[in-house]
């Protein structure tokens, strides 16, 4: 709570204006950040030519994997998070890379569906240990 105090010229010092987003803001822009990847996946898979594709594309590359272990990573600080998905999200994108030229089986459609995979097996993952954590009787970590 922030009392209102009086500044040397007279005038009272107000607090300081609430800059954090609301919940409807962060729903809004996560909402089109999903569609915005979502699509790229879409435009990918389809072999539809479009100037957006690769942008989309490698929007949905690079935060399909980076979610996924912001999930997974839930109990960390939020910059740490974000800079611990980000780094994973690389890590994710080079390992199916470099697998797949090493089996000789590159494409980008297989790429795509490879991230898409190893994205949704750690949502899995994250929404298993949430499960876990909340279930009655389970010990808290």
């Amino acid at each position: 709570m922030h009392t209102k105090t009086i500044a040397h010229d007279g005038s009272y010092d107000q607090p300081p204006p609430d800059d954090r987003p609301t919940s409807a803001t962060v729903s809004l822009v996560a909402g089109v950040a999903a569609g915005i990847g979502a699509m790229g996946a879409v435009l990918a898979l389809a072999g539809i030519d479009s100037p957006l594709r690769a942008p989309f594309t490698l929007f949905f590359l690079l935060m399909a994997p980076a979610g996924a272990l912001a999930v997974v990573l839930g109990r960390m600080d939020p910059l740490g998070r974000a800079v611990a998905a980000g780094a994973g999200a690389l890590a994710v994108d080079l390992l199916v890379a470099q697998t797949m030229l090493a089996l000789h089986l590159w494409s980008l459609r297989g790429g795509v569906l490879a991230v898409a995979a190893l994205s949704g097996a750690l949502l899995l993952v994250g929404a298993v240990r949430r499960r876990a954590r909340r279930a009655p009787g389970s010990r808290a970590d």
